[in-house]
């Protein structure tokens, strides 16, 4: 068993218990969120710091909130 550290910006993300090392350009799910590997650090014997980039959020809401009209009821 490996201890996989994930990071986003080196901004802590989620830490692991895996089998396997991700590597690079994966494609990979964490929380909810997809995103891809861009490099993976050994820092110990079974310890590894692994670096995500994630897609970006779309607001749906923030087209209302721009228009500067609130619906009425």
């Amino acid at each position: 068993m490996y201890s996989i550290h994930f990071y986003e910006n080196d901004l802590y993300v989620l830490n692991q218990a895996l089998q396997n090392i991700p590597v690079v350009n994966e494609n990979i799910r964490i929380k909810g969120r997809t995103g891809k590997v861009i490099s993976v650090e050994k820092v110990e014997e079974n310890k590894y710091f692994v670096y995500v980039e994630f897609e970006k959020i779309v607001d749906k809401n923030k087209d209302n909130i721009q228009g500067g009209k609130k619906r009425k009821r």
